[in-house]
């Protein structure tokens, strides 16, 4: 059967509660709103009804991929089928076939319903956080970071079944095309962004939270040869920025900030930044603290340690 054939089953709505995106300041009449749905509706009802009428909208614009929108999207009933299509047509080879990794992902999907809610949950996460995302379909089609933090929670789920020799082989296809390198044993919270993703490694061990946001070139790794648990534990709503090496079974604490550049070695309290190699706490000024609703990892402030720091500006 070709990869994205219907199924007899259709998966169940699978919504989960999360911060909804701001709606813009404005918008062309013919662009889908980000503004979030009424409270009532079902959300991953509501973005997959979104997702369809950007690609309609964009299949009209653009005739050169209205078959690519077809094939991808209108095609399809669900959420779920669409993106199993999607990432089996990207994740596939000569010898890992499409059909294959389609019935693989779609059933993931389907038994699981944490998955289906994790995937709106990171949808709304990059529409909300990434200025640069400028729909729910384009993160779903071509944001890398995203497919690959959803082709890892199917590996997540093959490594608990005991299915791990399937499970290594899907990590090994996600890093050859989307360079991320996720081993299957970590644990990834909902509601992640990974803005860029390039060069993303996280190590067997490690355990990401909730509304966590992570730029390209981040290392969650181990220290050396030994075994156990080893890499590092991130809190909800951290944020960590490009190219920051964060090493060891050491904690990140929830609302945590963690520099660009920036080797951490050891623990990092909650709502403090870390900065420098090796990495530093900064101490906010004139005993300040941030306000409980800024977390980092949806806020996606960088800067506002330089404040709390020193008044010293360029």
């Amino acid at each position: 059967m070709p990869a994205g054939q219907p199924h007899a089953h259709e998966p169940d709505g699978g919504g989960a509660s999360h911060r909804r995106p701001q709606s813009p300041p404005s918008l062309p009449a013919e662009v889908v709103p980000a503004f979030a749905p009424p409270e009532s509706e079902d959300e991953e009802s509501w973005v997959w009804s979104q997702i369809k009428a950007e690609a309609r909208r964009d299949a009209d614009a653009e005739p050169a991929l209205a078959s690519f929108l077809y094939a991808t999207v209108l095609s399809h009933p669900s959420l779920p089928r669409s993106i199993s299509f999607h990432l089996a047509n990207k994740l596939c080879s000569s010898t890992l076939l499409s059909t294959l990794l389609y019935d693989l992902f779609l059933a993931s999907f389907t038994a699981h319903p944490s998955l289906r809610a994790a995937v709106v949950a990171d949808l709304l996460a990059a529409r909300s956080r990434d200025p640069a995302c400028v729909g729910f379909s384009q993160c779903l089609l071509n944001f890398k970071g995203f497919l690959a933090i959803q082709a890892h929670r199917v590996s997540h789920v093959l490594w608990a079944q005991q299915r791990r020799p399937l499970a290594l082989a899907l990590q090994s296809r996600v890093a050859d095309v989307f360079a991320v390198d996720i081993h299957p044993a970590a644990v990834v919270g909902k509601g992640i962004l990974l803005d860029h993703a390039t060069g993303v490694v996280i190590g067997e061990t490690a355990v990401v939270g909730d509304n966590v946001s992570i730029l390209h070139h981040v290392t969650l790794g181990g220290t050396g040869k030994a075994v156990g648990d080893r890499h590092p534990k991130i809190g909800d709503g951290v944020l960590i920025g490009a190219g920051a090496t964060i090493l060891g079974n050491v904690k990140i604490g929830a609302g945590a900030k963690i520099g660009a550049g920036s080797v951490v070695l050891i623990d990092v309290p909650a709502r403090n930044t870390a900065v420098g190699n090796p990495a530093r706490l900064i101490g906010r000024k004139n005993g300040e603290v941030e306000k409980d609703e800024d977390m980092p990892g949806e806020s996606m402030d960088h800067t506002s340690f330089i404040r709390q720091w020193s008044d010293y500006t360029i």
